[in-house]
């Protein structure tokens, strides 16, 4: 079985390839995932397709170019902690934005279980003002 960071690792992986499927291939039924109050798509979804539907597809009908680099990818057993950049440009604005980023990871039994992001949300807010 992969570890938590090859799970985490394998997700980053799929994005920088632009692979939906390979995203949410790991992300179990019963997940949580929060984007931070004050973010575009602030809220907690559960599960895949509530994933890509309130986050992934709504963050491309607001943001042209939107990308996610990770800077850096820390394992702590379960944990996984991703640090890098949020930026893209607002469509509805024409404005470019670049926010500093963490994820937080929990991974059980090779399955996404949590997802929690933290993030300078005015940063990207401004964008869309």
């Amino acid at each position: 079985m992969r570890t938590a960071y090859e799970v985490v690792k394998a997700h980053y992986d799929a994005n920088d390839r632009g692979d939906l499927a390979g995203m949410i291939a790991d992300i179990a039924p019963d997940a949580e995932w929060t984007e931070m109050a004050g973010f575009p798509c602030a809220g907690t979804y559960v599960g895949p397709d509530a994933v890509v539907e309130n986050v992934f597809k709504a963050l491309g009908a607001q943001f042209e170019g939107y990308t996610f680099k990770l800077d850096r990818l820390l394992g702590a057993g379960d944990d996984v902690v991703g640090i890098g950049d949020y930026s893209g440009r607002a469509k509805a604005t024409g404005k470019d934005f670049q926010a500093r980023v963490v994820h937080v990871w929990r991974v059980e039994d090779g399955k996404i279980r949590r997802f929690e992001q933290f993030t300078d949300t005015l940063l990207v807010a401004d964008a869309l003002r």
